[in-house]
């Protein structure tokens, strides 16, 4: 069968060119290259490069194997593929309520392409740009280190309405979790009762440490095999499991590849679980996305991933809190303010929570928190220099409330400095229902990273060569994670709307549209 992609936004230029297959797309990137003198002056010189773009257009039959797919994000994830594939409606208190991916960029978002005659905006949904994978075609699996079936897990995890458990127990309860890996160092010791369905551990005895390596093949196994027996064209997987304590950054050890895959066979104690996942993840050439705030990309990670042509991206969902930092603290330093303080209180009841009630693992996600107004603050050297500070006094506090349940309450407190003495407070109480907040972040760094990996380019100078893969580390994800992973040597961009600006830009360009700007001539000139 000859599969054809119809385009339901075509742009009428000569820039693009589309075929049954394919999409090839010429474009010029423009930037400026800025010198600034000892004087305090800028010396800026224009950069131009011609760059061809090439897409794949085939979607492909897609798997996803999630991380802790037991768990209170890994049963939500798998009830919002269900409930929308078979259309389930189910009843609540207020009424009758339908599915629908609300909170997925991909699914629920629209993308601006420009204006009418008459100079209005005219937007069109996200995912009708490019051909892109439909979450209701994933093929689900996954591994917990909790070996009961999703059902169960959805019940315990006490975040969906009753009766559309009911509806979905059909489907919920066939599937259940592979075995996984369990290093009681990395994790709290709360979760130790839950794990009971790892490779590495037999009933409640303590779970051994030893034979890494295997761990790794096994899971490589595992990937291999789900890909087989479900006759895939690709892979992803991610990690929604328990946020690990950070992992010793030690010379000799994880610093490179080598000694990252030596480290392992010699199973060294600094080499966490959702390491040994992402090792696993890149030796089969299959994307690896971290969810979770811990330092899973150890250097050796991102020289391996390099090494092997394979995708990766983090760390750690965006969701409620963060998300919301990154507008305002932007918002603020936009306007000249000068936020001196940030303090952001947190409590939840969920497993996450229960988790992070120890403070080695809170201690990871204290970092990822922290990092996300980093560039912002940097961005603007009149409010934050060597005589004003050039730090935000940040405080972050996560509780556990087990009562709250999955509805996280966040309190933050943004105090700013106004001009001649003056001060500005603003105050925020945000409840949100945690794993419906995260699950549609998982939709879509699932379904971006399938449509990255369909991309390929080349320099116009190199017209005779083939064409490449995009670099190992997506920094394009960004937008949906805390602690946005970069290639070594960049710094990471956290403001929302640059984040958001970058993805749009790059799908209008691969379709011929210029990048977006704000001019509006037909408005502002005679």
């Amino acid at each position: 069968m000859t599969y054809q992609f119809v385009p339901t936004v075509k742009v009428e230029n000569d820039n693009c060119t589309y075929t049954d297959s394919e999409l090839v797309t010429k474009y010029t990137y423009k930037n400026s290259v800025v010198t600034k003198e000892s004087n305090g002056s800028f010396s800026i010189k224009p950069k131009t490069e011609d760059y061809e773009f090439k897409v794949d257009l085939k979607v492909p039959k897609l798997g996803v194997m999630l991380v802790g797919l037991g768990g209170n994000n890994g049963t939500t994830f798998c009830a919002a593929h269900f409930a929308n594939k078979h259309n389930i409606e189910f009843n609540t208190k207020e009424g009758v309520v339908k599915p629908n991916y609300y909170g997925s960029v991909t699914q629920s978002a629209t993308i601006k392409l420009g204006i009418d005659e008459e100079g209005l905006d005219v937007y069109a949904p996200f995912n009708s740009l490019l051909p892109f994978t439909n979450p209701n075609d994933f093929v689900i699996s996954g591994w917990d280190i909790s070996g009961i079936n999703q059902y169960d897990a959805m019940v315990r995890a006490e975040v969906l309405e009753y009766d559309l458990q009911q509806k979905l127990k059909p489907y919920m309860e066939s599937i259940k979790p592979l075995p996984s890996i369990y290093y009681p160092d990395f994790i709290a010791a709360n979760q130790d009762e839950r794990a009971d369905n790892c490779y590495n551990r037999k009933g409640t005895e303590p779970a051994s440490t030893k034979d890494k390596w295997a761990h790794v093949e096994q899971i490589r196994k595992d990937i291999r095999e789900f890909k087989k027996s479900n006759n895939l064209d690709k892979v992803i997987v991610l990690w929604t499991a328990n946020t690990e304590r950070y992992s010793d950054l030690i010379e000799g050890v994880n610093d490179t590849a080598d000694n990252l895959v030596n480290a392992i066979k010699n199973d060294h104690a600094e080499v966490s679980p959702s390491t040994v996942f992402a090792i696993a993840s890149i030796l089969e050439n299959t994307p690896y996305i971290n969810g979770s705030p811990q330092n899973t990309f150890v250097p050796g990670i991102l020289e391996l991933a390099e090494k092997e042509n394979t995708f990766i991206g983090g760390d750690d969902f965006k969701s409620g809190q963060t998300k919301f930092k990154s507008v305002i603290a932007q918002f603020l330093v936009d306007a000249g303010i000068r936020p001196i303080s940030i303090a952001s209180y947190n409590h939840l009841g969920n497993n996450d929570g229960y988790n992070l009630s120890s403070p080695k693992q809170f201690r990871s996600k204290e970092i990822s928190k922290a990092s996300v107004v980093d560039d912002i603050i940097k961005s603007n050297e009149i409010l934050y220099n060597d005589k004003t500070g050039r730090k935000v006094d940040h405080c972050i506090v996560i509780k556990h409330m087990s009562a709250v349940g999955d509805s996280k309450v966040a309190m933050d407190e943004y105090y700013s400095e106004l001009m001649l003495g003056g001060h500005n407070r603003i105050s925020c109480h945000n409840v949100c229902e945690d794993s419906l907040l995260a699950t549609p972040l998982i939709i879509d760094l699932i379904i971006m990273t399938e449509f990255f990996s369909r991309v390929s380019y080349k320099k116009a100078e190199d017209s005779a060569s083939a064409y490449d893969k995009m670099y190992s580390v997506l920094s394009f994800l960004s937008y949906w994670l805390k602690a946005p992973l970069t290639r070594p040597g960049y710094e990471a961009i956290n403001g929302l709307n640059k984040q958001r600006a970058g993805v749009d830009n790059f799908l209008r360009l691969l379709i011929g549209l210029p990048a977006l700007d704000e001019l509006r001539f037909e408005e502002r000139l005679k």
